[in-house]
């Protein structure tokens, strides 16, 4: 009987987690909300009637709210995962629809310091669902922290383009309607997870190998199903078909929820094979039922021997790069404050043109962005879910630091500016992928390095104060840079606002933060450096298992 339990307890835990992933994974497809303001941003310049300063000071607010995040790590290890969705969603709801009242005219326009508040609160509601899912997801995969981070992140990115290609088929690009969506799908897809997304039993865990071999191929199949939910949005807003009105468009929406849905049969195969496989256990020998929990007796001895480990280091002792700290010791290492300062880098300056495409565009004469925007968030997908799991097998391979990937993505993003700067036919189009693409690098190698740098005890908190990045880039970069440099180049028009139609209109902003990415760079090789010896003791402990599998295998 205790062996059967045993069984029983190790199958649920397999698919249990899985089925939290995807859970997961439909969490992350709505809670990218935060980076379509250019969708709509133009009706509330004109409604209200702000300069670019004023609008970018929205803006500004919008990412403020992610500093208010800090509250979501602190609550991590004292509330339950789903109470921390239920406040994601409630901020959403008020957030976008105060938002949408404006927009849509069914109240006045709103006091400038009012709509600030209501966009912080569209821009906090994220914070809460994103330390949710990532926090409950990377303990639960512990040995899999670049795949779950690439994955998670990767429908993060895509989540801006579904919004933006649903509501362009089925409101024809309508700001009222699409703010709707933005306050209602989320809390409706939150509710739904938080019946399943919680953290597994770590002691019904399989071992290292049998782990490492299930999750490297049920990743694959996600991963792949995201690849082609990416393609099919890629495809859809090259050709147009998504926004061709009535049957079309509503056959393209059908088919993208089928796509959306498609990830929840890993967890239905996962269980299906644990079942099996418990239930013939169970009626083997004694002997082989209890071989084969073994391996879940030995992993569960490894987690005591860690956490004895951890309890040895004396209480004033400063812990090593790579083992458990505080949050008073990791922000007194200078290795987070490279990894905080080449963030800022990156994200300041990618959220500066989310936000400003709209006036972007309209600048270097297109009336429609919204394919600039999309094409943003699907490259920031492949950006996320490549760089997740190539910098995992390079660790495994060749142990190479994981930041250098950081450092590669920083050179490309400057490049990426450069063309923007130039004003050259099709370079919106071209930077808007390359931004997409290397911001979304950025925010899926940073995740997993801040675990493996400084732990997984006070990950949440950690992975928050990272967060601060946003609006203190969106401050710097957005608010300011791009906000007065536009300003002293627009002109005013009647009513109220100003506006500006030209390559000048931006180009020194691309500049400065081109080079802003080649001081990013900098800090990214030099935290290399200093990562190097962490990560050969992670490739060291991952190669074991490797040869094993093979061995297994042959």
């Amino acid at each position: 009987m205790v062996v059967a339990a045993a069984l029983d307890a190790m199958a649920g835990t397999r698919w249990g987690r899985w089925l939290g992933l995807v859970t997961a994974v439909w969490v992350q497809c709505i809670s990218g909300n935060n980076y379509t303001f250019s969708n709509y941003s133009d009706s509330i310049k004109t409604l209200m009637g702000l300069t670019q300063l004023q609008l970018n000071g929205l803006s500004v607010a919008k990412d403020v709210g992610k500093a208010f995040g800090l509250l979501a790590g602190l609550a991590t290890d004292r509330v339950p995962t789903w109470l921390l969705l239920a406040i994601g969603s409630l901020e959403g709801l008020l957030g976008y629809g105060a938002q949408w009242l404006v927009v849509s005219r069914t109240v006045a326009p709103l006091p400038y310091w009012q709509m600030c508040v209501f966009l912080c609160l569209g821009g906090n509601s994220t914070t809460w669902m994103n330390t949710a899912v990532l926090v409950t997801c990377i303990r639960n995969f512990r040995r899999s922290r670049g795949p779950v981070s690439g994955l998670l992140k990767g429908y993060v990115g895509l989540s801006t383009a579904i919004f933006t290609d649903i509501c362009t088929a089925l409101f024809a690009d309508n700001p009222a309607a699409f703010l709707v969506m933005l306050a209602v799908v989320p809390a409706a897809v939150c509710v739904v997870s938080m019946v399943f997304l919680r953290e597994a039993d770590a002691s019904g865990a399989a071992d290292g190998r049998e782990e490492e071999e299930e999750d490297g191929g049920c990743f694959t199949a996600i991963n792949t199903l995201a690849v082609a939910i990416a393609l099919y949005l890629l495809a859809a807003d090259l050709t147009g078909i998504g926004g061709g009105g009535g049957v079309v468009s509503t056959i393209f929406v059908a088919v993208l929820l089928v796509l959306l849905a498609s990830p929840a049969m890993v967890p239905a195969h996962v269980a299906w094979k644990s079942r099996t496989l418990a239930r013939k256990l169970v009626n083997a020998d004694v002997e082989e039922a209890e071989a084969a929990t073994a391996p879940l007796l030995l992993a569960k001895a490894s987690v005591e021997r860690k956490e004895t480990e951890a309890d040895a280091r004396g209480p004033g002792e400063k812990p090593l790069l790579g083992e458990e700290h505080t949050i008073s010791q990791a922000l007194m290492s200078l290795d987070f404050w490279l990894m905080f300062a080449s963030f800022l880098m990156g994200v300041g300056t990618g959220l500066t043109v989310m936000n400003n495409l709209g006036q972007m565009g309209v600048a270097m004469g297109y009336s429609d962005v919204s394919l600039f925007v999309s094409m943003t968030s699907i490259w920031g997908f492949f950006g996320r879910i490549a760089s997740g799991t190539i910098s995992e097998h390079f660790i495994k391979t060749r142990a190479i630091p994981r930041p250098s990937w950081n450092a590669a993505s920083q050179i490309l993003m400057a490049v990426g500016y450069v063309v923007m700067a130039l004003g050259m036919p099709g370079s919106l189009f071209i930077g808007s992928v390359v931004v997409g693409f290397c911001y979304g690098v950025r925010v899926a190698v940073t995740v997993p390095t801040a675990s493996e740098l400084f732990g997984l005890k006070y990950y949440g908190l950690i992975y928050n104060i990272l967060i601060l990045n946003l609006p203190l880039g969106s401050f710097l970069f957005s608010g300011l840079l791009a906000g007065l440099l536009y300003d002293a180049q627009a002109t005013r028009v009647p009513g109220g606002g100003n506006t500006c139609v030209g390559a000048h209109c931006y180009r020194l902003v691309f500049v400065i933060m081109s080079l802003a990415c080649v001081f990013g760079f900098s800090l990214d090789v030099l935290l290399c450096f200093r990562t190097k010896r962490v990560y050969a003791k992670i490739h060291e402990s991952k190669r074991p298992r490797r040869l094993a599998v093979v061995q297994r295998s042959s």
